[in-house]
């Protein structure tokens, strides 16, 4: 019997959690602060951390709770406390890398379902029996892992769960254990709080005998510590194959068009990959996809990361690719006060919190679930309280919210591109 496959989405705030299901995925990860690996780019709290996994059971997903940093005394003074509120918010598994908060947790929690973290590097068959046997029901695979690897610890352990990243930012430090970020601002990685040195442009400059790394803007300074991205969507029939059964997307602190455009693709490359497909138009249908997350998201090259064998790429020239196209909207739910456009047959109103600049005379794209993409010609929009015609909106001082007349619905969650270069007239 086949085990079922689940596509995993970061959840950084509400917003993101409600994205990330809206676009495909059966599951998201989250956490408070004090406890997780995203201590600045995290908005929930206690009571929106129960909201969120409301929202996701009342949708009909999952809910996985990150307790995910390398604990120091101070937290285990707090944990207890915590994990008692955390159990009556019901979430369906907790992420954990430090084996003393797993040993708390089995004893103050004994029915807890415990995820181990890939900071805890799991990189072979033994280690991960052994933390079978300590009560984990799944392991987050280590990014090192190549597809090999994870064959042979899925036939070691056939009733563990595997879990592997396929999408997002690389850490140039062995399983994200990096210093750099406590060295050079106080701020720790290893407790979710890493300022992200790896990504600054430095220049060696001579001191004496010695030698200095000195933080610079000038262009002619070097990312010679930059990682490229990671994207395996070509590689999910391999990685169904070799046993894992979810399939990761990091960027909790990502932006909510981030969210919806990689889960969206991500999600309907595993429908894709499900559907029978002969194996030459599978692959065609996922080169498609990673175009798409090539051309339309801003990201710092590709890379395949280690699942190949082979060393992660890097990208010494610039901390991130340009990209053509921006950000500029996202759809909302219809207020009562919302003015109510004229429409014809057939045509329907659709509402929208403009994040960034918004032009009647751009060039754009409507990204609905599961990455189904409209191409709208929009002349005019309409402030939403006013009902004002527009010829554009910015986003500015919390977003402005604009009525728009389309020919097809758009649910509410999707997100709209506007084109930054002039098209090409052929």
């Amino acid at each position: 019997m086949s085990k079922k496959l689940e596509l995993l989405a970061p959840a950084g705030n509400l917003l993101k959690l409600e994205t990330g299901l809206a676009f495909g995925a059966q599951a998201v990860y989250l956490g408070v602060p004090d406890f997780s690996l995203r201590a600045r780019a995290n908005n929930f709290d206690l009571s929106s951390l129960a909201e969120g996994i409301n929202y996701a059971h009342d949708k009909g997903a999952l809910a996985y709770v990150t307790l995910n940093i390398f604990a120091h005394e101070e937290h285990l003074d707090r944990l207890p406390e915590f994990l008692k509120k955390l159990r009556n918010l019901k979430p369906d598994a907790l992420i954990v890398a430090d084996p003393g908060i797993i040993s708390m947790v089995k004893k103050d929690w004994p029915e807890a379902v415990i995820h181990l973290s890939t900071q805890a590097n799991c990189t072979n068959s033994a280690a991960a029996q052994f933390w079978q046997a300590a009560g984990v029901k799944r392991i987050i695979l280590a990014r090192e892992v190549t597809l090999k690897e994870i064959k042979a610890i899925s036939q070691a352990a056939p009733d563990l769960e595997l879990e592997y990243f396929v999408h997002g930012a690389m850490c140039m430090a062995y399983s994200g254990r990096c210093f750099l970020s406590r060295e050079l601002t106080g701020r720790s990685a290893n407790l979710g709080d890493c300022a992200q040195p790896c990504r600054w442009q430095y220049q060696l400059k001579p001191v004496g005998h010695d030698q200095e790394f000195e933080v610079i803007q000038e262009p002619q300074g070097s990312y010679f510590l930059n990682s490229q991205d990671l994207c395996l969507i070509e590689s999910l029939p391999d990685l169904m194959a070799a046993g894992v059964t979810s399939f990761k997307i990091e960027g909790r602190a990502k932006s909510v068009y981030y969210e919806a455009v990689v889960t969206g693709i991500y999600a309907q490359a595993l429908e894709y990959c499900q559907s029978g497909l002969p194996a030459a138009e599978l692959k065609e249908k996922l080169k498609e996809l990673k175009q798409e997350l090539i051309n339309k998201l801003t990201h710092r090259g590709y890379t395949d990361g280690f699942l190949l064998g082979e060393k992660a790429g890097q990208n010494l020239e610039c901390t991130r690719l340009d990209c053509d196209w921006e950000f500029c909207g996202q759809a909302v739910a219809a207020a009562p006060e919302y003015f109510i456009p004229e429409t014809k047959p057939g045509e329907k109103v659709a509402y929208f919190k403009v994040h960034n600049t918004w032009l009647a005379e751009d060039r754009i794209e409507i990204v609905r679930s599961l990455y189904d993409v409209l191409k709208p010609k929009i002349t005019v929009f309409y402030d939403a309280l006013t009902g004002e015609p527009l010829t554009e909106a910015h986003g500015g001082g919390g977003g402005r919210q604009i009525a728009v007349v389309l020919n097809e619905a758009v649910p509410v969650l999707s997100v709209v591109r506007r084109f930054l270069k002039p098209a090409v007239v052929k």
